[in-house]
């Protein structure tokens, strides 16, 4: 940051402001590293990343998210916990170093934000009211009822793939958090909520809710001719080239030694989830 002479009052508060903030410009990884510690983002989504009772954070893209910085030499990890939809906006603001929130790579948010190699691919998830009274066990049988409606997080990639199958906008409710998208449902304000499974399945285990039932014949959504998976990666500030290139070096390396599964299991990841032979750049081109 470039402070003229003379401006001594606001260049301290630029310093002031710079030492709160994450890594802003420079090498941001040589910063992390400096300071031993890394400022990622969460969305407060399991089994993803998600706060702990103690204010720590953890969740399956977290955990490999800290293997992969400490293998960097960052020992340590502090999570910012924002809704879904600002998850990208709180990178490229350097409010966080990076997102280890499992966000799906698409090619709308590739023109935002930078992705790393993914660490997992996973299908969707829908729950109904219970004994599934209006059929639903895929996002075309919503499209074909113009009555019923489905209830989705904001920002999240269910939206896009409720539209590419047909579902109209007015059937769509938006909702900033898992607990309010079952809580729509468990009220009877909307026929059906989806999310992806393990999210789905996870957030039901919590809560416990008996006014809800995921559909366990779920068709998953078949887009230009090919069933849907998504597949979710960290995020990081559009400048960032270097520091997402070594943090790939690392993750491969997970990968290649089978480690990242046994770092995914407990939170309910199988061998299913694990990435086959795709890559960022061939998600970013759709």
């Amino acid at each position: 940051m470039n402070v003229k002479t003379g401006y001594i009052l606001s260049g301290l508060l630029s310093v002031a402001i710079l030492s709160a903030c994450s890594s802003v410009g420079g090498d941001t990884l040589e910063n992390i590293q400096d300071n031993g510690k890394v400022q990622v983002g969460v969305a407060n989504e399991r089994p993803y990343g998600y706060e702990e009772a103690d204010g720590g954070v953890t969740g399956a893209s977290v955990e490999v998210a800290r293997a992969v910085f400490s293998e960097l030499g960052v020992d340590e990890l502090e999570g910012s916990v924002v809704e879904f939809d600002a998850l990208i906006n709180g990178v490229n603001s350097r409010n966080f170093d990076v997102v280890t929130a499992g966000v799906y790579i698409t090619p709308d948010r590739c023109e935002n934000a930078l992705f790393s190699e993914p660490d997992y691919r996973i299908g969707e998830g829908l729950a109904v009211q219970p004994g599934n009274p209006h059929n639903i066990t895929s996002y075309q049988d919503i499209a074909d009822n113009p009555d019923l409606t489905v209830t989705v997080m904001s920002g999240a990639i269910e939206i896009e793939y409720l539209r590419e199958m047909g579902v109209d906008n007015s059937q769509i409710e938006q909702v900033s958090s898992i607990t309010d998208n079952i809580s729509a449902l468990s009220s009877g304000r909307t026929d059906a909520i989806t999310m992806t499974d393990l999210t789905l399945r996870t957030a039901l285990q919590d809560q416990d809710d008996d006014n809800v039932e995921i559909v366990e014949d779920f068709e998953q959504p078949v887009i230009n001719g090919e069933e849907v998976y998504g597949y979710g990666a960290a995020v990081f500030h559009p400048d960032d080239e270097e520091f997402k290139d070594a943090y790939n070096e690392k993750l491969q390396e997970l990968k290649d030694s089978g480690r990242i599964l046994e770092i995914m299991e407990p939170f309910g990841f199988t061998e299913d989830n694990m990435v086959d032979d795709m890559t960022t750049e061939e998600l970013c081109a759709g």
